[in-house]
């Protein structure tokens, strides 16, 4: 994608765009083209191209983690804006400067040009933050080589990802890549052992262990109400997310602002309320009946959603993706056995793969257990999940949150579980 650089002059990093008025960005992934190149193209660094654009004027908040970076990087993005703070936000829900959407959903940490392009926009715009979700996908090709962060976050890590990574310890070791150097960062002190970090300029959060930030006492009874201790100093917040993973996110997001800013503990606590959710994230799409969307595609996300409600009567719709790490789809049978007494396994993205072999994987522990239902078309598995949920049950539609295709072969067909479980709402009740 060709971006414009300055007057007369744009730049790209795809070697078959250049030509005399639009320069090439060289970059660890596009470096292997450069014999490519036409002569006398001119060519320049990502390094140079933040001095041109005066990106290190932005304070740059990366987030990165298995389960919570969506949340956790929507909700600092929501404290600052509440506090007047210009800020920006970039990740899986697309780019935002200031309260305004500036491009829909596109990968959770794009190409090194196109973030580099939406740090120039939110620096046009009078930001300061630039808040931005880093995949372990970004850390391995370098998608993020010479961006100064102000602060660097983890939230956690579990199992995901391992068709590209292989092996946990590899994902654990891309990870802990991120946080070897001297930036500031905030690291869950509940999940540090998984990964090496740097401990100079470190600061933790965390619900069990001693740490900077210590989330002292919380209730989960409709919604959150919570205690966090800073050094001594304390302050309270209270939100409508729900589930004890979302205590995390908060506690991490408000953490993150005390770091970077010189508002009080307390100041940034009574900001949370305002904060509404993340579409796709443990999100109600119908109160009676009960029923709730959700993105939980591992089986640690699945036991955190399902445990966050274990309180009720559990069903469950989800499936697992193709082409993608095969071992946990058996552990995601296992977690949705644990807590739901209905479960209906379907097709989730199966792409190349055949959804019934996916459906089998994903079952295999769970032979003789009552109440397992097979269904490979993912509509025909939400309706009849709504058409059979009672009054003291809560549905889970698992796996895609606010997706709105589902991938089959090569093709994306619109899709959407929140339309189609209103559709079978309007439909049964």
């Amino acid at each position: 994608m060709i971006y414009p650089l300055k007057e007369g002059i744009s730049i790209t990093e795809d070697t078959r765009e250049v030509n005399e008025s639009t320069y090439f960005l060289k970059t660890a992934q596009n470096s292997k083209y450069i014999k490519s190149l036409p002569k006398n193209t001119t060519i320049i660094t990502p390094k140079e191209l933040i001095n041109l654009w005066n990106l290190k004027d932005l304070k740059v908040i990366g987030i990165t983690g298995t389960n919570g970076k969506t949340t956790t990087a929507a909700i600092i993005y929501s404290l600052l804006t509440d506090l007047e703070e210009k800020a920006a936000l970039q990740g899986t829900r697309g780019f935002f400067v200031n309260d305004r959407r500036i491009e829909d959903k596109s990968l959770t940490t794009p190409s090194i040009l196109q973030t580099l392009y939406n740090m120039k926009v939110a620096l046009d715009n009078d930001a300061k933050y630039f808040v931005m979700e880093v995949s372990s996908h970004a850390i391995v090709q370098n998608r993020i080589e010479d961006i100064e962060f102000a602060l660097k976050i983890f939230t956690n890590v579990t199992q995901d990802h391992l068709d590209y990574h292989k092996s946990i310890a590899e994902y654990r070791k891309v990870k802990s890549q991120f946080f070897m150097d001297e930036t500031l960062k905030l690291i869950n002190k509940d999940e540090a052992k998984k990964i090496v970090f740097n401990p100079s300029k470190a600061y933790t959060y965390s619900l069990d262990e001693p740490s900077t930030f210590k989330v002292e006492a919380f209730s989960l009874n409709g919604g959150i109400k919570a205690a966090i201790n800073h050094l001594g100093d304390m302050a309270t917040f209270e939100s409508n997310l729900v589930g004890l993973f979302n205590v995390y996110n908060l506690a991490a997001a408000i953490s993150a602002v005390k770091l970077l800013t010189s508002y009080s503990l307390q100041k940034i606590c009574d900001e949370v309320i305002n904060f509404g959710g993340v579409s796709g994230r443990m999100e109600v799409v119908s109160h009676n009946p009960a029923v709730i969307v959700d993105f939980a595609h591992t089986p640690d996300g699945m036991i955190k959603v399902l445990e966050s409600i274990k309180d009720r009567d559990i069903a469950v719709v989800f499936g697992a993706g193709g082409d993608r790490d095969r071992d946990k789809r058996a552990k995601m049978g296992l977690a949705a056995a644990k807590y739901a007494k209905k479960i209906y396994v379907t097709s989730d993205n199966p792409r190349s793969e055949d959804p019934k072999l996916i459906i089998k994987d994903i079952v295999a522990p769970l032979k003789g257990k009552d109440g397992v239902e097979t269904i490979v078309d993912r509509k025909e598995a939400i309706y009849k999940a709504i058409k059979e949920l009672n009054d003291n049950e809560v549905l889970l539609i698992l796996g895609k949150g606010d997706e709105n295709y589902i991938e089959i072969g090569q093709e994306k067909i619109p899709f959407d579980d929140r339309k189609i479980a209103k559709e079978a709402i309007e439909k049964y009740y």
